[in-house]
């Protein structure tokens, strides 16, 4: 098993390379949650997560055995740029094999550390089985994304420096997909002080790790299905198990809804472009998930920012749905010269500002001499909404809300 040892010297490893990051007070996140709340800021690391820790630590000590004969991962996101990038420090060949589905701009992300790139396999796990059997085939040391001590021992160094920046936390909240953050963390943490809660937080669509915690057995699941991507694993290692046994106090779930809401939070109350990974901590925080007395000093991991542009413009188009700060509305009316005016001109005594709007006259769904109006507008609350609503029905317009 790793010890703090290990964690230590992977930190003067990192020295000097790797970011320090910020880990600061987050005075709105403190109110709402009730706790005093501390953000390890790891989305402003140099490859935008934490995953550079781990890869640049385990390249570091092959190169230090004079192992310089390349290395291979598979990844689909950050723990590639982590491994390209620390290929790219020391000199040396990086390949890695990601799925066919792999958006462009990782691959590019990836390539631009001058890794070569592969591309096999439908998901993850067929690139992984590929990756495998290529370093095998060609004599090329292998850096798995979450099961190598070593890499493990590069994520525990967070730990470390949150606990030299704030030395009585009363609990650090994680992130937990395949478990190589936490059991790093967890190593460090609670040999250091194992009064301190560690608490992991994982996707309801992804429960590999929580069923195994709760059985005390590697389980795996059918499939994932998470806009948390760097947590998204399906099968649940047996090594991060042990650790996290060990080191973990209690292992809690959040939904794909609470995750988004935890990102657009982020990013409109903090200025922070956070990743679905590295934003289950702060959901699990909003959502009253964490049994710790108020007013406890509480790390929260922000494990990375890499999130994909389309992804996020989903997650703020629904945000601003569910905060009713934006409206959607199917409209029937009279198709005749004015119907549609007369409408807008409703929308405008109200103050509602149209953003976006569609006419048809021709769905099979209508009555004869009927249109329908799909638009979406701007609202200030809830009780605009409601104002809006009124306004329709004392019209005689029929409609229906749109989500």
């Amino acid at each position: 098993m790793l010890d703090l040892k290990a964690i230590e010297k992977a930190k003067n490893r990192l020295n000097g390379v790797v970011h320090r990051t910020p880990f600061s007070y987050a005075p709105k996140l403190s109110e709402i949650s009730g706790y005093e709340v501390y953000l390890k800021k790891e989305n402003l690391q140099l490859t935008g997560a934490f995953k550079l820790r781990g890869a640049f630590n385990k390249i570091a000590s092959l190169v230090e055995e004079g192992k310089r004969g390349g290395v291979v991962a598979a990844s689909a996101g950050n723990h590639a740029q982590g491994v390209a990038f620390s290929a790219k420090y020391f000199n040396i060949n990086a390949t890695i094999v990601m799925p066919d589905s792999t958006p462009l701009t990782k691959i590019q992300g990836v390539k631009e550390f001058g890794a070569e790139v592969i591309l096999r396999g439908a998901n993850y796990d067929e690139a992984y089985s590929y990756a495998i059997k290529y370093a095998k085939d060609n004599g090329i040391e292998f850096v798995h994304p979450f099961t190598d001590s070593r890499v493990i021992a590069g994520q525990g160094t967070i730990a470390l420096e949150m606990l030299e920046d704030i030395k009585d936390l009363d609990a650090v909240v994680v992130p937990v997909g395949g478990g190589g953050l936490i059991s790093g963390i967890g190593v460090a943490i609670k040999a250091i002080n194992p009064d301190i809660k560690l608490i992991g937080v994982a996707s309801l669509g992804a429960t590999a790790m929580k069923n195994s915690y709760d059985t005390k057995e590697a389980k795996s699941t059918k499939s994932v299905r998470t806009i948390a991507d760097g947590i998204a694993v399906r099968d649940a290692s047996p090594i991060t198990l042990e650790y996290i046994l060990n080191t973990v106090d209690a292992l809690e779930l959040v939904s794909e809804d609470e995750i988004a809401e935890a990102i657009l939070f982020l990013l409109e109350k903090q200025k922070l472009l956070v990743e679905g990974a590295g934003a289950v901590g702060v959901a699990s925080l909003m959502h009253n998930r964490l049994n710790l007395t108020k007013g406890s000093k509480v790390g929260v991991v922000l494990s990375g920012g890499n999130i994909d542009v389309t992804m996020l413009s989903l997650i703020i188009e629904k945000g601003l749905v569910k905060s009713s700060r934006k409206m959607k509305l199917s409209v029937v009316m009279v198709d005749k010269p004015g119907s549609l005016m007369h409408f807008t001109e409703l929308l405008t005594k109200v103050g509602a500002n149209i953003v976006q709007i569609g006419y048809d006259r021709t769905s099979t769904d209508l009555k004869f001499g009927d249109a329908v109006v799909s638009v979406a507008i701007e609202t200030k609350g809830e009780e605009h909404q409601e104002e809006i609503r009124e306004i329709l029905r004392e019209s005689g317009f029929a409609f229906k809300e749109l989500h």
